[in-house]
């Protein structure tokens, strides 16, 4: 996002008065590249604000000009479109509060021609809290002026906090001001870099966490291959004392683990051997990929990020599922049969199988038998909710039977163009903790950090269920699904 604050005094003389603003050129650029051939530059600072200025007619408000004045043309929001030597800026989201103007230009992630829906510009809804935050922060001392003067200077280091790289993180600036002290303490350190937005003063600690999404989709047809996708992320919050502290942290895999692909890294990492990223999932494997270890030298950022992405071809999906719908007079019968595969952690957060009914009415009638487990009935009486726990038993199968007949159909219930008929499947959610699919780990003791004092380090990681959808295979299958498609 590309943020301007001006201000003017709203006087009979229309003085500028407390001129401030702050622009991001990395967000410039990415605009540039979003907006392709519609990109609009931004002029220069004193341009823009002229521009600004005559289209909400505080100058020149005495000359007719038909693209701002005719009567054709009425404003029913905040949001405007400044004329400027490069072409029409837009969105540029302005409003003036207690003689003082507030304004921001958002960024737009895509093509502006034509302009997209107000609604769909998510950066509009960032840039009116922000501002709005900034009138919360200044409007107290809106009556003294040697006050007000005051709190704008401070405006810019309290947006460093706020607004660091263009996107806003925390819009309370009043919450901010007490910390201006320290900040105008902190010593200028020119190797600091853009993304340690303040520095940490306290114990040295380290968080990291790998978190691990498993996609899957389940035909259990001999014509249909099932599908599935590992894809991780490794989370970082790294609390250490310094302007720009060196931090190296390595990813494991055990032996003969499959290789991490598509990896893709921070910003914020100096330094990462080539043949790491050179590994694709598009690809077939070779003898020759990359396998680890994975080293990532960084300099943290002050809040919690994202260090790196990656996808793996695991072999076998963790439950493999089986599930028979058959509609016979007015029930259908279903059976769903799981198992666990032998390679995975049997020590689960949650594990449940939700098994939907689209397109009929309400279940009036339910008869089951489940092996393991609990079977509950939704509320809106469409949905049957098979809660398995936290271990699956030691053949690690279960299965449920059942028969289910319907009421009446109304609007209240789900319904679905792709899942008619007996087209259904059962969708499973779980969470297994201290667990990844690839076998990707860190070693806290390979963590290293080139600062005094020892730091306290805590690893973790997790595996989710992501989209995962076992199909009736009495049925035809569907090759592709909406929720794939998100």
């Amino acid at each position: 996002l590309v943020w301007y604050f001006g201000w003017e005094k709203m006087s009979s003389t229309k003085t500028l008065l407390f001129p401030c603003h702050r622009r991001y050129p990395t967000v410039e650029i990415r605009a540039e590249t979003l907006n392709g051939s519609t990109h609009v530059p931004v002029p220069s600072d004193s341009a823009f604000l002229k521009a600004l200025l005559f289209e909400l007619r505080l100058i020149d408000d005495h000359i007719f000009v038909e693209h701002r004045d005719t009567c054709t043309r009425i404003n029913h929001s905040s949001v405007y479109s400044v004329r400027t030597e490069g072409g029409d800026l837009w969105p540029v989201l302005a409003f003036q509060k207690s003689g003082l103007i507030y304004a921001c230009l958002p960024l737009v992630e895509e093509t502006l021609e034509p302009r997209p829906p107000l609604l769909t510009v998510s950066g509009l809804s960032q840039g009116l809290a922000l501002l709005l935050g900034i009138v919360e922060y200044i409007s107290p001392s809106r009556k003294n002026e040697a006050e007000m003067s005051a709190k704008i200077g401070q405006l810019r280091n309290l947006l460093i906090q706020a607004c660091p790289l263009g996107t806003p993180l925390n819009t309370n600036i009043r919450s901010l001001n007490s910390s201006f002290d320290d900040i105008q303490e902190m010593p200028a350190d020119e190797n600091q870099p853009a993304w340690r937005s303040s520095t940490y003063k306290g114990k040295p600690q380290v968080n990291v966490c790998i978190t691990e999404k498993v996609k899957c989709m389940q035909y259990d047809k001999r014509d249909v291959v099932d599908m599935w996708q590992v894809y991780g992320a490794v989370n970082c919050k790294c609390d250490i004392e310094g302007s720009a502290p060196n931090v190296t942290l390595t990813l494991n895999l055990p032996t003969n683990g499959p290789p991490l692909q598509d990896i893709v890294v921070h910003h914020c990492v100096t330094s990462v051997d080539p043949a790491m990223l050179m590994s694709s999932s598009a690809e077939p494997l070779d003898d020759s990929v990359y396998n680890g270890p994975y080293k990532f030298p960084f300099i943290p950022p002050s809040d919690s990020f994202n260090l790196c992405y990656y996808t793996s071809q695991v072999p076998v999906p963790p439950i493999l599922g089986c599930y028979q719908l058959i509609e016979e007079g007015s029930q259908l019968k279903i059976t769903v049969n799981l198992k666990l595969h032998e390679s995975i952690k049997n020590s689960f957060e949650y594990c449940e199988a939700r098994i939907p009914f689209f397109n009929r009415g309400p279940i009036a009638q339910l008869e089951y038998k489940v092996s393991y487990g609990q079977l509950d009935l939704s509320r809106e009486k469409s949905l049957l909710v098979w809660v398995i726990g936290q271990k699956f038993p030691k053949s690690l199968e279960v299965s449920l039977t059942g028969t289910v007949s319907f009421g009446a159909a109304g609007k209240e219930h789900p319904t679905d163009y792709v899942c008619t008929g007996n087209t259904a499947y059962v969708k499973l959610y779980f969470r297994i903790p201290d667990f990844t699919l690839t076998g990707c780990y860190v070693d806290q003791h390979s963590i290293q950090i080139f600062v005094p004092g020892k730091p306290k380090i805590t690893a973790s990681r997790e595996l989710i269920s992501s989209d995962y959808y076992i199909w009736n295979s009495k049925a035809p299958a569907p090759m592709v699904y909406k929720t794939l498609l998100d």
